[in-house]
């Protein structure tokens, strides 16, 4: 289609799974109201960043894929006639779990969903406690305005996963998010830290002349210890900032780009044309070790 308006809902969350389900369907609706076309929840809105802790009472918090909410949004997009990308944790099996997002398409139809790739093990983010990694392989959405793919948080900083994503023919990376400061850092380290987050997701806008938008949550979790840094944006093909959250306040904005430019963007910037697919094979080693 060219121009479409893309809705980012950056959100606060509590302890009430369905009163973060609700909070979101509303802010959909917002979105919808502005002349949102897509809309994006941040990663796993349902529900707190449980993963600070290792606690086998989190696995309750799980739910199939399809399943009960995306039943709602599958209402919620088909009423407003917009695509919805939901983070989600689910329940796959017994003792299986993925972190996980479906895209319902605007006509409340599931197209299907996206398990996050890179699983991170860091601390206040325990990740591989919960999570199984993907097994889906990377993938692209045709929904009604546009061919979108989608990658999670920790995957954003693998150009690989944005690379392989874009060669599907995705107009537009999204990336649901969950990342923020210890309240305890300096503001030297958190300015570092949140440059470097903005700065690799841009780049994979240039190198793939794609089009990236990013939403993450915001707010203190973790009894205080955590503060979710927001920033949420929208990147155009050459890295150039259209849009870009506030790190306190909860939003929804609506941001208008155009998928033609892409053509334009690789055609002077022909990344694409001078990839040397011959040379690429050590990529696959984990480390390339001296002869």
């Amino acid at each position: 289609m060219g121009k479409v308006k893309i809705g980012l809902v950056q959100m606060s969350c509590s302890a009430d799974k369905l009163s973060n389900l609700q909070k979101a369907i509303d802010e959909i609706k917002v979105a919808a109201s502005k002349g949102a076309q897509i809309v994006c929840l941040q990663e796993l809105f349902t529900s707190l960043y449980f993963c600070d802790v290792e606690d086998y009472e989190n696995f309750t918090l799980a739910e199939s894929i399809p399943g009960p909410s995306t039943e709602i949004l599958s209402k919620v997009a088909k009423e407003n006639n917009v695509v919805v990308i939901a983070s989600l944790f689910e329940k796959r099996t017994q003792g299986l779990y993925h972190n996980t997002t479906a895209v319902i398409d605007a006509d409340g139809t599931y197209l299907g969903k996206y398990r996050k790739m890179h699983i991170p093990d860091d601390p206040a983010f325990y990740e591989k406690f919960y999570f199984t990694p993907g097994d889906l392989g990377y993938k692209v959405f045709k929904t009604k305005y546009a061919t979108i793919g989608v990658l999670i948080c920790w995957d954003q900083w693998y150009p690989e996963a944005a690379r392989i994503t874009a060669l599907m023919g995705a107009e537009i990376l999204f990336y649901p998010t969950a990342i923020g400061w210890a309240t305890s850092q300096d503001e030297a380290t958190n300015t570092e830290q949140y440059n470097a987050w903005q700065i690799i997701q841009r780049s994979h806008a240039v190198a793939n002349g794609v089009h990236v938008v990013s939403v993450n949550r915001v707010g203190f979790e973790q009894n205080g210890l955590m503060k979710f840094w927001g920033g949420s944006f929208v990147s155009n093909p050459l890295g150039n900032l259209l849009y870009k959250a506030s790190h306190e306040n909860e939003e929804t904005i609506v941001v208008e780009i155009d998928t033609s430019n892409t053509n334009h963007y690789r055609t002077h910037w022909p990344f694409l044309r001078d990839r040397r697919i011959d040379s690429y094979q050590p990529i696959t080693k984990r480390f390339i070790d001296e002869a």
